[in-house]
C-alpha cells in the first residue's frame, strides 16, 4: 500500500477546524482504506464497503489504479470523508474520478463527524483535496467527479456546495412508501394499478407461477447467470449493444452477489414457474434503503403479464413488508419507472485541472456545465450543429 499525506496549515483568526485544513492519504488498497476508516453508514446503497470491494477486486487492473482519499480535520485528526477513487488515462491524460465506470449510479464521499458543513469549510476541503491529487505518484492532469448527489437524508454533500458544480446528464428516481403501501398503491394512476393487478392474474394462470427471493447465495447466483442471459438476448434483439458481457462487468456483479447476499445487501428476486424464469430483478439494500441495479425477462412469449413491470411491484411489496420505505429506481428516466410514480432527484457533476495538461478539458467540462444550465438553449446549439441528444426514455 503506498500512502501520500497532505496536511495543509493555514493561519487566521477563525477558530474552527476548516481554518487549519484537512490532511489527505491517499492509499492504493480499499481493504486498508475501509479497516483505517471504521463503521461505515453509507449515504446511498452503492457508498457500501461491500459495493466497493467488489469493485475494486473486479476493475483495478493496469489500466485502473486505486486512489482512496481518506480525509481528517488536521487540527483534531477527526474523520471527515472517504472517498472511493481512481486514476485511469483516457489518451493522453491522467484522469482521476470516482470508481464507477457507468456502474456506480450514485457517487460520493463516504462523511465523517469532521466533514464540511458550509460552502466555507467545502472550499478548504477542495483545495486541500486537489493539492494532495497534485502530488500523486505518477501525476494526475484532471478530477471529474459526476453523478452525486446533492443531500443525503441528513445533509448536504459537501462538494455540491462548491461554485463549480454543474447539473449531470442524468437524475436519480426515488420513491419513498410510508407504512401503508396499499395507500401508495391506491395513489398510482388507475389504469397503471388496474395493469398491474391484471398482470398477476395472467401470470399466474400457470399453477405453478411465483414471485420469489433467492435463497440462499447459490441460488442467487443462478438467478444472475439467467439475468445475463436474458438482458443479452433482449438487446442484441434490439440491435443494441451490450455492455454488462465483459470479463471485469461479469465478475464484478458475481462477486457482489457471492459476498453480499448472505449479508442481506444484494438481493435477487424473480419470478418462475416449474420450467423457466420469467423475469429477475437484482438490487441492493442498506436498511430502509433499497436500489435496483438490473433487470431481464424471459421475452416477448410472456409480454402479455408484463414481467418487467411486475417484478418491480411485488419486489416492492415484498421488501416494504420488511421495512424498506425508500425505493430508487437510479438513473434513466425510462417510462416504465414512472408508471410507479418516482421523483426524479438531482445529481451533479464537479470537475477541475491538475495540470497544465487539463486545463483545456477542463474549460470544455465547465462549459458543458455551464450550458446544461439552460437546457432549451442548449438544445437549440444542438439542433444548430446537428446533433441530437440520444433519450434515456423506453417503454
Amino acid at each position: 500500500m503506498t500512502v501520500l499525506t497532505t496536511a495543509v496549515e493555514k493561519s487566521g483568526a477563525r477558530v474552527s477546524s476548516y481554518a487549519v485544513g484537512y490532511r489527505v492519504e491517499l492509499v492504493d488498497d480499499w481493504a486498508q482504506a475501509a479497516a483505517r476508516w471504521g463503521a461505515f453508514d453509507p449515504l446511498t446503497a452503492f457508498q457500501h464497503p461491500q459495493w466497493y470491494a467488489s469493485w475494486y477486486r473486479a476493475f483495478a487492473t493496469d489500466g485502473v489504479a486505486p486512489l482512496i482519499a481518506i480525509v481528517s480535520d488536521a487540527a483534531t485528526g477527526e474523520r471527515a470523508a472517504l472517498l472511493p477513487l481512481i486514476r485511469h488515462r483516457q489518451g493522453s491524460l491522467r484522469i482521476i474520478e470516482f470508481a464507477d465506470l457507468n456502474l456506480t449510479d450514485f457517487n460520493a464521499p463516504l462523511l465523517g463527524p469532521a466533514a464540511p458543513r458550509d460552502d466555507v469549510a467545502a472550499r478548504q476541503f477542495w483545495r486541500d483535496l486537489k493539492a494532495a491529487l497534485r502530488k500523486v505518484q505518477g501525476g494526475a492532469d484532471l478530477i471529474r467527479f459526476r453523478k452525486m448527489p446533492v443531500r443525503f437524508a441528513a445533509r448536504s454533500n459537501p462538494l455540491a456546495l462548491l461554485d463549480g458544480v454543474g447539473p449531470s446528464l442524468v437524475n436519480g428516481n426515488l420513491l419513498t412508501i410510508g407504512d401503508d403501501h396499499n395507500a401508495w398503491r391506491y395513489e398510482l394512476d388507475r389504469k397503471v394499478r388496474k395493469e398491474l393487478e391484471r398482470s398477476w392474474r395472467v401470470f399466474t394462470r400457470e399453477p405453478s407461477a411465483a414471485f420469489k427471493f433467492a435463497a440462499d447465495t447459490d441460488e442467487a447466483l443462478q438467478l444472475l447467470s439467467v439475468t445475463e442471459v436474458q438482458q443479452g438476448d433482449r438487446l442484441l434483439g434490439l440491435g443494441l449493444n451490450y455492455v454488462l458481457d465483459d470479463a471485469d462487468t461479469t465478475a464484478f456483479y458475481r462477486d457482489l452477489v457471492r459476498e453480499g447476499t448472505a449479508r442481506g445487501y444484494a438481493v435477487m428476486t424473480a419470478l418462475t414457474t416449474r420450467d423457466e424464469v420469467v423475469a429477475t430483478l437484482l438490487g441492493i439494500r442498506t436498511g430502509s434503503r433499497y436500489i435496483m441495479i438490473r433487470i431481464s425477462n424471459a421475452g416477448e412469449k410472456w409480454s402479455m403479464c408484463s414481467p418487467g413491470r411486475l417484478i418491480i411491484d411485488r419486489t416492492i411489496e415484498a421488501l416494504h413488508k420488511d421495512g424498506v420505505r425508500e425505493f430508487e429506481f437510479s438513473v434513466g428516466n425510462y417510462s416504465y419507472k414512472r408508471r410507479f410514480g418516482p421523483q426524479r432527484t438531482p445529481l451533479v457533476d464537479l470537475g477541475a485541472a491538475l495540470s497544465w495538461r487539463g486545463q483545456p478539458q477542463a474549460l470544455r467540462d465547465r462549459a458543458v456545465l455551464a450550458m446544461r444550465r439552460y437546457p432549451k438553449l442548449s438544445a437549440r446549439l444542438k439542433e444548430a450543429l446537428g446533433k441530437s441528444t440520444p433519450s434515456r426514455e423506453e417503454d
